[in-house]
């Protein structure tokens, strides 16, 4: 297992995601499994950048990376607010945007492109794993 660790800001996250993308190619992933990839990180390392830490305080995130029988797996890390996306209500797809409550839209992506997402609290630590079959 590979991993990054980055300041939780916002320009990070494509410097992240860069590095991710290189593993994927040199797996051979295909080109929809990796932009699926993108978004999730893009997505959950954009609330930990916003959300995770208190207004002034700086932070990090740690991407680790490891391929498992042709299934890539992305585990998360950050020591911010506890706080588990699993258990973020999906929203109301069929209301219009105008009707919806702001917020929850990128989780719901992240559930519904990902095979499988796991989330645990240990050791002072938001560990948040995706993971999607690339070969």
């Amino acid at each position: 297992m590979e991993e990054m660790t980055l300041e939780a800001l916002i320009p990070n996250i494509q410097t992240v995601i860069t590095w991710i993308d290189g593993k994927l190619e040199e797996l051979g992933c295909p080109m929809k499994a990796q932009m699926q990839i993108d978004v999730a990180l893009d997505e959950m390392l954009s609330n930990i950048a916003m959300y995770a830490y208190p207004e002034g305080q700086p932070g990090t995130f740690t991407v680790r990376f490891a391929c498992e029988d042709g299934v890539a797996v992305m585990t998360l890390l950050d020591s911010g607010v506890p706080y588990n996306p699993l258990e973020k209500e999906d929203p109301d797809i069929t209301l219009s945007a105008e009707e919806r409550k702001a917020g929850g839209l990128g989780i719901f992506l992240v559930k519904k492109t990902m095979d499988a997402m796991e989330y645990a609290y240990a050791d002072g630590l938001n560990q948040l794993t995706l993971r999607k079959k690339i070969g």
